[in-house]
């Protein structure tokens, strides 16, 4: 059987807990979407974390609390990925937009657990792929981003 556990980051509370910035109405969308209860816990990592998943039935799905509360997240402290990667078997990146982020829950965690791209991130990684392995021609690039020196 399998549980899961989503893990996410939300907004810029470098490391302190910012109730603005909780993950809890995420667990509720995400119930409301899926017509199925969703747990959430009060902690990304810890006590909270590992009994919030041990409680779940087979399949139960639980959002865990933003990552960034935790300064070890975006400092991609071993600690804080080891501690994220405690109760899990297995990580699954879905976030494209976020993978090139050297933080412990894109990058650290890879270290502690058997890793594998989720179905998003295999569609933007075969779109890529198609657009840059064998592209049809004529080919038009669009860059962009607030350091355009870097891109050039």
């Amino acid at each position: 059987g399998f549980r899961i556990g989503v893990l996410s980051h939300f907004g810029r509370p470098k490391g302190q807990r910012v109730v603005e910035m909780s993950l809890a109405p995420v667990a509720d969308a995400l119930a409301a979407l899926l017509g199925q209860p969703v747990a959430f816990a009060d902690d990304c990592i810890g006590e909270a974390a590992a009994d919030a998943l041990s409680a779940l039935a087979e399949g139960g799905i639980c959002v865990l609390e933003n990552t960034r509360f935790h300064a070890g997240e975006e400092a991609d402290a071993t600690d804080f990925a080891e501690a994220l990667a405690a109760p899990a078997a297995a990580y699954v990146n879905d976030a494209f937009s976020a993978a090139h982020r050297a933080h412990a829950s894109t990058h650290g965690i890879t270290k502690y657990l058997p890793t594998y791209c989720g179905l998003a991130m295999q569609a933007e990684l075969d779109a890529l792929n198609a657009a840059l392995g064998a592209p049809k021609r004529p080919v038009v690039a669009v860059v962009g981003g607030a350091k355009i020196s870097t891109k050039l």
